[in-house]
């Protein structure tokens, strides 16, 4: 296998979370129940479509700041999670930034199964104040980053489907867990999120959301920066993706510019061909902080 498809199978994740908001509903709410399309690995699977529709109808029943009830993982999704982690463990000590490293120590993720939202919203708030919150599935984009102001992170809980277990054509509960809680249970981390969404919160016009959203995109879902003369990723994107860590060398490197990166379109379905490079975790935090903190659009 080679060329496009072999790439589809290693891009762990898409965040359609992140894409332009005028290509979603603007009506859909927090918990707008997933449709999975014909081309989706679990389509055909009447068991894991049923599956998908009870973890749903937890997001859709379920009352913000209550306990979280389980979701109904298989012996074959708890496999899934033990392949990906198999697989991102061997890549992160190459390629993770120290600061991500702390926060999976800190947080002691199973590596046997997949950890229930509960579990690891209870450890994240002990942390960071940071809690999950379960959703159905895609939410708008101001809906999803809004909440991050409040010290919310809108989560999926469903898994990929079996059959790809290093390919997802939407974020999952993977790319929620070893992506984003991990770095939210780290308390600058937490803070950059809680910056965004009071930024979007501040944001008024459609343009403005979207350029927000790049900023978004190039930092925390897909940033990197130096650390001992070397390239390590902090984004909540490649640290979830096997495949993007590997081919981490390949993309082209930009100064961490913020006004550059809100005009940089991006393909959420590929590989990123650029990324923006901070020359520390320290001047990543710092220059992200300042240009939140400065927004008003």
């Amino acid at each position: 296998m080679t060329g496009q498809a072999e790439q589809s199978l290693l891009l762990d994740h898409v965040d359609m979370r992140m894409v332009a908001a005028d290509t979603l509903d603007p009506a859909a709410d927090r918990n707008a129940i997933v449709q999975l399309d014909p081309d989706h690995p679990g389509f055909r699977d009447a068991e894991y479509r049923a599956r998908r529709n009870r973890i749903a109808r937890i997001a859709l029943e379920h009352q913000p700041g209550t306990p979280i009830p389980h979701a109904p993982y298989t012996d074959e999704e708890h496999e899934v999670w033990r392949l990906v982690r198999e697989a991102l463990e061997p890549a992160h000590g190459r390629h993770a930034c120290a600061e991500y490293l702390e926060c999976v120590e800190k947080l002691e993720l199973p590596r046997d199964r997949i950890p229930q939202l509960r579990e690891l919203s209870e450890k994240v708030q002990s942390i960071s104040g940071f809690r999950l919150e379960p959703v159905a599935g895609l939410v708008e984009p101001r809906v999803f980053l809004e909440s991050l102001a409040g010290g919310v992170f809108l989560s999926t809980q469903y898994i990929r489907h079996h059959s790809t277990p290093f390919y997802t054509p939407e974020p999952d509960v993977v790319h929620e867990i070893l992506g984003h809680a991990v770095t939210l249970g780290g308390e600058r981390f937490a803070e950059l999120n809680r910056l965004v969404g009071e930024a979007v919160k501040r944001t008024k016009s459609a343009e403005a959301l979207e350029r927000l959203s790049r900023v978004y995109w190039f930092t925390i879902e897909f940033g990197v920066l130096r650390e001992r003369g070397e390239i390590k990723a902090y984004g909540t994107g490649l640290l979830s993706s096997a495949g993007e860590l590997e081919v981490l060398g390949q993309a082209e490197l930009r100064p961490l510019d913020l006004e550059a990166a809100s005009r940089q379109e991006y393909d959420p379905t590929n590989y990123q061909p650029v990324l923006y490079c901070a020359d520390s975790f320290k001047a990543m935090f710092e220059t992200l902080r300042d240009f939140l903190l400065r927004w008003e659009r």
